[in-house]
């Protein structure tokens, strides 16, 4: 259980925060980097949640997959070596299978694509643009941070992270679909032909 009684600590005035097994670390530390980008994710799909109020199975996924993401920021502040004398929490595999099979289900219901899609649209689309390239970086990272060699990872944060940019794509093409259909790129529209 998380208690937090005292929201300052001072620590970080030196530029160092604790991992999950109080390890001290500094704070642009490749580990750091990766679940803050992860909490900036889920900051930008509480974003998107402000325009569910017309689908509230979509606010519901959104709902979820935010819990989610704080369980794999919990994953990521956890390296696992020295191994804590505690059960971690990890992300799993059932929770990357539950993204999949939503994806599936929202992506049965929309017409086949024959172009790009071009961020934007409703305002709830164009929300979830924004959070699937936030989701897009935070995978980045995490790659940078499984690539680096001595920062192991759980293989699950980043076929979470993966699945989950699709999901939001599908969602905004799902979002898009109620109100009339993406925004489609058109090459070369605007160029002018010498």
């Amino acid at each position: 259980m998380v208690v937090l009684n005292k929201i300052y600590t001072r620590t970080g005035d030196a530029g160092l925060t604790r991992l999950a097994t109080g390890a001290p670390v500094g704070k642009a530390s490749p580990r750091v980097q990766a679940y803050g980008e992860v909490d900036e994710t889920n900051a930008t799909i509480g974003l998107c949640r402000l325009y569910c109020a017309d689908d509230p199975d979509m606010d519901a996924r959104l709902a979820r997959i935010q819990n989610e993401l704080f369980d794999l920021g919990a994953d990521l502040a956890t390296p696992p070596e020295p191994k804590p004398d505690w059960e971690v929490l990890r992300v799993t595999s059932d929770q990357v299978g539950r993204l999949e099979a939503e994806i599936d289900a929202m992506n049965a219901a929309l017409e086949p694509l024959n172009s790009f899609v071009l961020p934007g649209g409703t305002p709830l689309a164009a929300y979830l643009h924004l959070a699937r390239t936030v989701c897009r970086r935070a995978e980045r990272r995490v790659v940078d941070l499984a690539a680096d060699g001595t920062q192991a990872i759980s293989p699950e944060s980043l076929a979470y992270l993966n699945r989950l940019s699709d999901h939001l794509f599908v969602a905004s093409r799902h979002a898009n679909a109620r109100a009339g259909g993406d925004v489609l790129w058109q090459p070369g529209a605007t160029r002018r032909d010498a």
